[in-house]
């Protein structure tokens, strides 16, 4: 039998007996996941060349929005700093062409936008890293622009197939580029079926802007560079001045001189009616005294030409005073046994028209029609012409026969080159006739050496339109005149 046990052993301990359990710490909210610390300027610029260059971009972050603001403005900032440097000179800048190009960046953003389906976080983040890509290749578009206009390119860059190369490779590695950003950024990956034909357009706009563009963001400032120009002598018209050009004009004719006999005679007439640029006087006096030298043409030689410096000591290269010069050798020479030589030497229009101007006094352009026709009144059998224009290959239809040797310092679609203010002599000019006639009396043996050295002469100097294509016209009954006359010069050691 057990005992009944002592009521305070069996009875349940008390509270003060009963150890606690440690108490609950107080209920906590959950953690909020890290925030990317924000990039600093250059770790964006540096994120989108990696981005530029196919390398994913490692940062993660959203840009602030004064960032934003900042990293798509920056380019700009470039590509209007650098630009000024196009335009040589003093400038101005057109602020309504410079915002008018930003239209792009909106269409951009658009296309950015359809193509992520992202907060605006997302699309801050992409705007940002797409316009760092792009900055490599426009600025290798920029640099090319620059070094074309400054004549620095390489070899290479002298043709315009290999100009337009560099542009379409450039063009599709912006395109991948941005392509590429655009995948790994994309939510939904089926939307870049779209974003790219898109962005295909709108870099084929932008292109096309910048190509058919008719004002530019910097254009030259005239008025400025008129005022840093040095003053030019500017023709005025007095009573002096006409009397003078009468007795310039009796004068001139009165000193054509007697024709030998029994041999082919050289006159000549040099024609530069453009008084705006020296070169035409330049080359025209060249040519003159080259016609006196090297083919025995002394005192047969008309020099007509309009600048501000020879009123007194030239007549006017007018239309008339041609016809009255072609007029007045005619009767001179023997019209069916000499030759006559004429050089124009001007600026050239699309319409075949050579410019002419001479400060207040108006006077008419020339035409091929208007030589043409006093050639043929004056009678003058054998001729040589010699046309230094821009567009002067359309002079040779009208002007060609079987008794015509016809050179033209261009084709009838193609400029000329060098016939700026700060050029020497016309690059026609100077390798025809200050050149190679100097080596030769062969006007065909002279134009085929002058052609391959014009057409280098060009691709150095960065001309940009097309090889001026000189053009050449032989009539077969000109030859044997023309090769008895050189025949007689080289036995002379003219």
């Amino acid at each position: 039998m057990i005992a009944a046990m002592p009521e305070d052993i069996i009875a349940p301990p008390t509270a003060a007996q009963t150890p606690e359990a440690a108490p609950a710490p107080p209920l906590s909210p959950p953690a909020e996941p890290p925030v990317a610390p924000r990039a600093s300027l250059l770790h964006w610029i540096a994120a989108g060349l990696r981005t530029a260059f196919l390398q994913p971009p490692r940062i993660e972050a959203a840009p602030a929005p004064w960032q934003l603001l900042l990293l798509v403005l920056l380019p700009e900032l470039v590509w209007l700093g650098l630009g000024r440097f196009e335009v040589r000179g003093p400038v101005e800048l057109s602020p309504t062409v410079a915002l008018y190009q930003f239209w792009m960046w909106g269409a951009l953003a658009w296309l950015g936008w359809g193509a992520l389906q992202g907060g605006p976080g997302r699309l801050a983040r992409w705007l940002v890293l797409a316009t760092w890509a792009s900055f490599p290749v426009n600025l290798l578009f920029m640099s090319l622009t620059l070094a074309l206009a400054y004549g620095w390119s390489p070899a290479f860059l002298k043709s315009t197939t290999n100009v337009w190369l560099v542009y379409g490779v450039g063009y599709a590695w912006m395109l991948i580029a941005i392509t590429r950003l655009t995948v790994r950024e994309a939510v939904v990956r089926w939307r870049i079926a779209l974003f790219v034909p898109g962005l295909v357009v709108l870099m084929a706009l932008g292109f096309w802007q910048s190509l058919n563009m008719q004002e530019r963001v910097w254009h030259v400032d005239y008025a400025a560079a008129a005022a840093a120009r040095p003053q030019r002598p500017t023709l005025e018209l007095t009573q002096e001045v006409f009397e003078q050009q009468q007795a310039l004009w009796e004068h001139a004719v009165a000193g054509i001189g007697e024709r030998r006999p029994g041999q082919v005679n050289v006159y000549g007439l040099v024609f530069a009616p453009y008084a705006a640029e020296d070169v035409f006087l330049r080359e025209s006096t060249m040519v003159a005294k080259l016609l006196e030298e090297r083919f025995d043409a002394k005192q047969r030689v008309l020099h007509l030409a309009n600048h501000a410096t020879t009123a007194d000591t030239l007549p006017w290269a007018t239309p008339l005073n041609l016809q009255r010069a072609i007029a007045a050798l005619g009767q001179r020479m023997d019209r069916e046994n000499d030759l006559l030589v004429v050089y124009l030497t001007s600026h050239g229009a699309h319409d075949h028209q050579l410019a002419a101007t001479n400060g207040v006094l108006t006077v008419p352009w020339l035409t091929p029609e208007d030589l043409r026709k006093a050639l043929d009144d004056a009678g003058i059998r054998h001729r040589v012409l010699a046309i230094s224009a821009c567009y002067s290959g359309g002079w040779i239809e009208p002007l060609a026969s079987d008794e015509t040797l016809l050179m033209t310092a261009a084709d009838a679609t193609h400029t000329s080159y060098g016939c700026g203010r700060l050029s020497e002599l016309t690059f026609f000019g100077r390798a025809m006739f200050d050149e190679e006639l100097r080596k030769t009396h062969s006007f065909e043996t002279a134009f085929a050496a002058a052609v391959p050295v014009i057409k280098q002469r060009e691709i150095d100097a960065g001309k940009d339109d097309g090889f001026s294509n000189p053009q050449i016209s032989v009539g077969e009954k000109i030859r044997p005149v023309l090769d008895q006359l050189a025949q007689r010069l080289d036995a002379a050691g003219k």
